[in-house]
């Protein structure tokens, strides 16, 4: 499918400009950075300008202290650290409610940003609820990550073209039929129908298995290789997930999280807070 990039950074500005006016953000406060104080100390992010939707539902929920009293409820070392799960969640959801908070961001994923080491990125659910990847409003995790060789991005980057093809072909109107029954099986969760299930979803795979043979492989950029192989990351999450910023100060803050105790369900064994959330002067 053919992009006109002029038209859709135009429709990124208007957009932008919608949102603000529906905000408390003001056009200074896109040029500051974020202090997120945590219970193991304070990490500093920067919001970038190319992702307008997601800087200005991010700015918004900084400003109406929502972040505050907000847990690290998945963590994982050497991969990243998520946020987004609420302590109080009745006042929460109260005052989410008054604000007209929408539950989702839609996507705004780009080749420029991608899941190097201290990558801010948009948490979501999987494609076979949400083929559109739009980004939790709230939920957003901060990578670790790890160092690749060359050998294993080349399979991060297969893993990347497997889910690009399997999200042209459910996004595809032709199997829009084959699509939302596999959705209405796995929203109803019926076991008698378990079978039908799974031949719906391997008719779903073997249509991206052709899809991704004739399409345009994603290939990382060369800078984003030597990134990965010498700074680190999560390479295999590129193209799938909004990267709206990244930590410019507090990774070793990062690194302590990540190396928290957790459950065997990734949760940490004790709470790990953000405690409050600040705009302050960006930081050079």
């Amino acid at each position: 499918m053919k992009i006109n990039f002029r038209a859709f950074a135009l429709l990124l500005i208007l957009a932008s400009c919608q949102s603000l006016n529906k905000s408390k953000v003001t056009k200074s406060d896109l040029k500051k950075d974020i202090a997120l104080v945590t219970t193991e100390g304070t990490i500093v992010l920067r919001l970038y300008d190319d992702t307008p939707l997601s800087r200005t539902n991010f700015l918004s929920l900084v400003k109406e202290g929502m972040y505050d009293s907000i847990l690290f409820h998945r963590v994982i070392e050497k991969f990243m650290i998520q946020a987004g799960e609420r302590i109080h969640e009745e006042a929460f959801q109260k005052k989410k409610n008054e604000l007209q908070i929408p539950e989702t961001i839609p996507a705004e994923i780009t080749t420029t940003h991608f899941h190097k080491r201290g990558a801010l990125g948009a948490a979501r659910e999987g494609d076979d609820v949400n083929p559109e990847q739009k980004g939790s409003f709230i939920q957003f995790y901060i990578v670790q990550g790890r160092t690749y060789t060359d050998s294993t991005l080349d399979i991060a980057e297969n893993r990347i073209n497997k889910g690009l093809a399997y999200n042209q072909v459910i996004n595809d109107p032709a199997n829009s039929e084959t699509f939302t029954k596999y959705q209405e099986l796995l929203r109803n969760r019926d076991s008698s129908r378990g079978e039908e299930a799974k031949q719906l979803k391997a008719k779903l795979d073997s249509l991206a298995e052709i899809e991704q043979k004739r399409m345009t492989s994603y290939q990382y950029p060369e800078a984003h290789r030597e990134v990965y192989k010498t700074i680190g990351g999560a390479a295999h999450l590129d193209q799938n997930y909004t990267v709206f910023g990244e930590v410019v100060s507090g990774m070793d803050v990062v690194d302590k999280i990540a190396a928290s105790e957790t459950t065997n369900r990734d949760r940490p064994t004790s709470d790990i807070l953000i405690l409050s959330t600040n705009l302050i002067k960006r930081q050079k």
